[in-house]
């Protein structure tokens, strides 16, 4: 063990890990450049270094462009990658009220911790956690789904009706394009470009980025003034307070946030938003969710990075990746001539073991390189705002084009970014409505897969147990508002009385 992190730690190790994790905060700050999209760009590099360096390289950019995505989330509302669309609720909230550093320096020890977490559960029980992920079959898959948009809809500011409402609108967005089974165009209009659906990046920069400055433009808002209230003197005794204060959430969430990034196709998004609304469902102040809660902010962030670690489970163990980044991931291994399968840790027990040590020590060294980017964020954010708005348009419009270099991109990030100071002038939630285009083919595909498998019978998507397990949890998440409010009302009648 002394040996391989002596190894690791070589100073020409350290230069490319460095470089990777400096790269991972840049494009995950940067609305538009995703986790999957630096991985694939640092992949090829990676096969000209040693297999130390290439490997500290791809897991560097994956954790820090995860927590990445939570600065310009917190600062101005726009999530640098879907994972952190989350952070647009607590973190930006406590932003508003001039306590940016802190919810961001909370959200960097959380994902660190969050990290060490789910990189410690797959180094000790990845195989059994992989054979758990193999019972879930389309029933599963579908029950998921429905629950990840069930959540987010109960869980955003507002009325629950609002967020459904919301979450089936981008469910129904995402029918556009060719049909998933017969290949028939759907609702395209005979328009090519959108055969290949409504790409979600781009509809999320504008909801997010866009609708943010058209809304600060109609509020009137000074434009000379800074563009974000920042500069709060956090101490590390704070941060450390408020995570001891929530030990429970952090390890509770962190654990959840594994157990769904194991899950093949979950992702690291669907592992936030469930630990959220775990978090507010057992809350003793569920009223604060939203509205700027440490617990908000601590749930997410160390569901999410956890996530990470627990898609290396089923990638390493059965050859499956738990999401985008471990699907490009893959192809890399079988570079260094590791291959995944039930027999990759005796027939690549030292690769496995450099493997777990980076990751480990990924966690550790986030921290530094996610403080160099708070303040980097920070001092660009003491602009006025009219110079910070200009960037986000331009950077908004540079995002959408950069996917596909595609114009017809960017008219999309327009179109959304209307779309969105449209729904918020109405009070309707825009986070259900992204995680509904992420999630929509997800459900449709595995609904209509698991209804040709029992030949139209729906009896198994309620009669297996796990399916049933998670349909219960989905009519509960659901009824549970309803009862809390009501359980109040009598006892404020018994009070009355």
């Amino acid at each position: 063990m002394a040996d391989d992190l002596v190894r690791i730690l070589h100073p020409t190790v350290l230069i490319y890990w460095m470089l990777g994790m400096a790269f991972g905060i840049f494009v995950g700050a940067t609305p538009g450049l995703t986790a999957t999209m630096g991985v694939a760009l640092v992949v090829p590099i990676s096969f000209y270094l040693p297999p130390d360096a290439g490997l500290a390289m791809i897991l560097g950019v994956s954790f820090t462009a995860i927590f990445a995505g939570d600065i310009p989330a917190t600062y101005l509302r726009i999530p640098g990658t879907p994972a952190s669309a989350v952070a647009t609720l607590d973190s930006y909230a406590l932003a508003r009220t001039g306590r940016a550093n802190f919810a961001l320096i909370l959200n960097l020890w959380c994902s660190a911790i969050g990290g060490l977490i789910g990189v410690s559960l797959l180094m000790l029980v990845a195989p059994r956690l992989a054979q758990a992920a193999l019972h879930f079959s389309s029933f599963e898959y579908f029950w998921l789904g429905v629950l990840g948009l069930s959540l987010s809809a109960v869980v955003s500011v507002g009325s629950t009706f609002r967020g459904i409402l919301a979450a089936m609108l981008g469910m129904l967005l995402a029918t556009i394009g060719l049909d998933i089974v017969s290949g028939t165009a759907r609702f395209t209009l005979g328009n090519t470009y959108l055969s290949g659906g409504l790409g979600f990046i781009p509809a999320m920069i504008g909801l997010f980025g866009l609708s943010e400055v058209l809304r600060s433009v109609s509020a009137g808002r000074e434009m000379s003034a800074p563009a974000a209230i920042g500069g709060d003197k956090t101490s590390v005794s704070e941060v450390a307070g408020a995570i001891w204060n929530n030990k429970g959430t952090v390890v509770r969430s962190s654990l959840l946030g594994t157990l769904v990034g194991a899950l093949p196709g979950a992702g690291a998004d669907i592992a936030a938003w469930v630990a959220y609304g775990l978090a507010q469902r057992i809350s003793r102040d569920p009223q604060k969710f939203g509205l700027g809660s440490e617990e908000g902010v601590i749930a997410p962030t160390s569901a999410n990075n956890a996530a990470v670690g627990g898609a290396w489970i089923p990638a390493l163990v059965l050859g499956i990746p738990g999401d985008s980044v471990t699907a490009i991931v893959l192809g890399a291994l079988l570079v260094y001539n590791i291959k995944p399968g039930p027999l990759i840790f005796t027939q690549n027990g030292d690769q496995m073991q450099s493997l777990f040590l980076i990751a480990l020590v990924t966690q550790v060294l986030l921290i530094p390189c996610g403080y160099a980017g708070i303040r980097a964020f920070g001092w660009i954010l003491r602009l006025p705002r009219s110079v910070v708005l200009t960037g986000v348009v331009v950077f908004s419009v540079l995002g959408a084009y950069a996917l596909r270099s595609s114009l017809f991109d960017v008219w999309l990030m327009l179109a959304f970014g209307l779309l969105g100071f449209w729904l918020e002038s109405r009070r309707v939630p825009l986070a259900p409505l992204i995680l509904g285009m992420i999630l929509g083919p997800m459900v449709e595909e595995n609904l209509r897969v698991g209804l040709i498998k029992s030949s139209g019978d729906w009896a198994p998507f309620f009669t297996r147990p796990i399916s049933a397990a998670l349909f219960g949890l989905l009519v509960v998440t659901l009824a549970l508002p309803a009862l809390i409010r009501l359980f109040r009302f009598a006892n404020r009648q018994n009070v009355a009385g």
